[in-house]
C-alpha cells in the first residue's frame, strides 16, 4: 500500500463527508416533492447514506490511527480530542441510520419524519466534525511536513510587478534629486564640474597673462637700478 502523508484519513473524510452530506440534503428535499422525481431523489438519499455510511467506518479506523501517531503538541492534542469526540457521534448515529433505512427498504416501508430528523441531526453533528478537523490542518498545522515561506513567494501578475514598479519609483525618485527639468543626473554634476575647472582655468590663464605683462618691465626697472 502506497505511502499517504500523514495517513489514509484525509482521503476517505472526503467521502464521508461529502456522501453523508448529499443524503441528508436529499432526504429532507424529499419531503416537499411528489411523484417519481421523489422516488428517484429517494434512491439516491438512500444509496448515499449507504455508500456513506460504509466508508466513514474505514474514515474512523483511519483517523484512530491519525490520533495516535500524528506528531502534535499540547494544544494540537485537545483540539484533536475535541475533533475525535465529535466524530464518534457521527461514527455512531450514520450506520445506525443506515441499518435502519436497509430495514425499511427490505419490509417495503416509508422512511418517517422522525428518520428525516434524526438525519438533520447527524449532519449537524457531520459539519461540526469536518469543522474540527479543518481546524486541525489550517490551525494547528497537523500532519503538514512544512509551512510555506511566503516572503520568498512572488504571484506573476502582480507581485512581481509590484516589486519592480515599486524599485523604478524609487529609482525615478533619486534621478529626480539629481537633475532638474528632465535632465540627467549625470550631466548635471559634469556641468557643474566643469564649469568650476572652467572658471580655475581662466582665474590661472589670467594671472599668468598679468605676470608676463608685467615681467619685462619688472626685470628692467631692477636691471637698471642694479646698474
Amino acid at each position: 500500500m502506497p505511502e499517504i502523508i500523514p495517513n489514509w484519513h484525509p482521503i476517505f473524510v472526503h467521502f464521508t463527508v461529502a456522501l453523508l452530506s448529499l443524503s441528508v440534503a436529499l432526504f429532507l428535499v424529499t419531503h416537499f416533492i411528489h411523484g417519481a422525481l421523489r422516488e428517484q431523489w429517494l434512491v439516491v438519499a438512500r444509496w448515499s447514506l449507504w455508500f456513506g455510511a460504509a466508508i466513514t467506518l474505514l474514515t474512523g479506523l483511519a483517523g484512530l490511527d491519525a490520533y495516535n501517531t500524528v506528531a502534535h503538541d499540547t494544544p494540537s492534542h485537545e483540539a484533536m480530542t475535541e475533533h475525535r469526540n465529535w466524530a464518534i457521534s457521527v461514527l455512531i448515529l450514520f450506520p445506525l441510520l443506515a441499518v435502519w433505512s436497509v430495514s425499511r427498504v427490505r419490509a417495503g416501508k416509508n422512511l418517517g419524519k422522525g428518520f428525516t430528523a434524526l438525519m438533520l441531526a447527524g449532519g449537524v453533528l457531520l459539519m461540526s466534525t469536518a469543522w474540527h478537523g479543518g481546524e486541525l490542518v489550517y490551525r494547528y498545522g497537523l500532519g503538514v511536513m512544512s509551512l510555506p515561506n511566503v516572503d520568498s513567494h512572488a504571484h506573476d501578475g502582480g507581485g512581481e510587478h509590484a516589486h519592480d514598479d515599486a524599485a523604478a519609483a524609487a529609482g525615478d525618485d533619486g534621478h529626480a534629486h539629481g537633475h532638474d527639468a528632465g535632465q540627467p543626473a549625470d550631466d548635471g554634476h559634469d556641468h557643474a564640474h566643469d564649469a568650476a575647472e572652467m572658471d580655475d582655468s581662466t582665474m590661472d590663464f589670467s594671472g599668468m597673462d598679468e605676470g608676463l605683462d608685467e615681467g619685462p618691465a619688472a626685470h628692467g626697472d631692477t636691471g637698471d637700478h642694479a646698474h
